[in-house]
């Protein structure tokens, strides 16, 4: 029972930080702070992949381990481009080390990131 409670929470706790990332992430993308907005849509992306992950007990410590996760569901699902959207998302990881993105590029791409979060929410509620 304790095992499951702990599971809920994390689950919970991935979920508001996607929500919360992905505002924050707008939020900057207004400012014109396009890096931190790119890192912050990334970081929106890796949590509900983790949200998804924790809800099926699967682990992700590393960066690997989520491409897995979105690459065995790209594979289950393959109308959804989950692959596609979270590629998008590893381009704006990488722009907040290389900063060559323009604001249109990070715009489209966070576009991108908010329709991966909603596939994955809908994923989780039919599992």
């Amino acid at each position: 029972m304790h095992h499951q409670l702990a599971q809920k929470s994390r689950v919970a706790r991935y979920k508001k930080l996607n929500g919360k990332f992905l505002k924050d992430a707008e939020e900057l993308l207004e400012k014109g702070d396009v890096v931190q907005a790119s890192e912050k849509f990334w970081g929106a992306t890796a949590e509900i992949v983790k949200a998804y992950a924790s809800s099926e007990r699967i682990k992700t410590r590393t960066h690997n381990d989520l491409w897995q996760v979105v690459i065995d569901l790209d594979k289950e699902h393959p109308s959804l481009d989950l692959l596609k959207d979270f590629n998008q998302a590893g381009y704006l990881h990488s722009n907040f080390y290389e900063d060559e993105l323009r604001p249109e590029a990070v715009s489209a791409a966070g576009e991108a990131v908010k329709d991966f979060a909603a596939k994955i929410e809908r994923l989780m509620q039919d599992s």
